[in-house]
């Protein structure tokens, strides 16, 4: 999902987007079904995946050459 992301200007529009479609994902690998009304926090807890949004800005640090492993 983020193939080539180091390169795309990140707008809150994109981001949100991002976000909605890894919640979509994410209920469907725990087989959570929107009706169940299972808050986001709990199902982020239960797949242990990290937020979209700061997986696509570390890539694009690391792309850039400012961020090593070493900073984590």
């Amino acid at each position: 999902m983020t193939y080539g992301s180091e390169t795309w200007s990140l707008t809150m529009g994109l981001i949100r987007r991002l976000r909605v479609t890894q919640r979509a994902i994410e209920r469907a690998m725990l087989g959570v079904s929107l009706r169940d009304q299972i808050r986001n926090e709990v199902i982020r807890r239960r797949t242990r995946v990290t937020d979209i949004a700061q997986r696509v800005a570390k890539l694009k640090w690391q792309w850039a050459g400012l961020y090593s492993s070493e900073n984590r």
